[in-house]
């Protein structure tokens, strides 16, 4: 039997169909496991090691908000400069800027605007000097990622970006704290 916080929770939680959901509560999406690593091979798992040693997981904050099946909604912290690699997924992708600056290609986006990426469409951004927050919303629960970048050299270059970044990121807040 559910003790009384959990059963109050639940109640406010979900009542016919409304739910409330709170950043603060958020897992992880690592946590959910509602992301799989399409087209692993041994190459690109020693990359990723490589640029997780370099301090690849201090440089973003990746947190589920909402999940159910046919929908996600997911808020990331990327911050300044952090070398986010080419990668896919296979649903459509809608990201709305919340806080901070990033570089698409030749475009600066700021927050107010976003941008659609279509399944299985290659693309990377670049935070700005303040970071970026962002969210995420796509049409699916679970979903894949796909990192292009498939060899160690490739991954050993990310990983001299993160080291060269990952000493600012250590004083960093998420540029919506600013506008606080």
């Amino acid at each position: 039997m559910p003790d009384t916080a959990t059963q109050e929770q639940s109640n406010t939680v979900n009542r016919g169909g409304f739910q409330i959901f709170r950043t603060a509560d958020a897992p992880s999406l690592d946590e959910t496991a509602h992301m799989d690593m399409a087209d692993m091979t041994p190459e690109l798992e020693a990359g990723i090691g490589v640029a997780l040693e370099a301090g690849f997981a201090e440089g973003n904050v990746v947190k589920t908000l909402f999940s159910q099946p046919g929908f996600s909604l997911t808020y990331a912290w990327f911050k300044s400069g952090f070398p986010l690699p080419l990668h896919t997924h296979d649903v459509d992708c809608l990201y709305y800027v919340v806080a901070g600056s990033l570089q698409l290609g030749t475009e600066t986006l700021r927050a107010g605007d976003g941008f659609f990426v279509g399944a299985n469409k290659a693309y990377r951004y670049t935070p700005g000097p303040e970071g970026a927050e962002v969210l995420e919303f796509r049409g699916q629960e679970d979903f894949d990622i796909r990192f292009l970048a498939k060899t160690v050299p490739a991954w050993q270059k990310i990983a001299s970006a993160v080291a060269d970044r990952c000493p600012d990121w250590a004083n960093e807040t998420p540029p919506s704290a600013a506008q606080a």
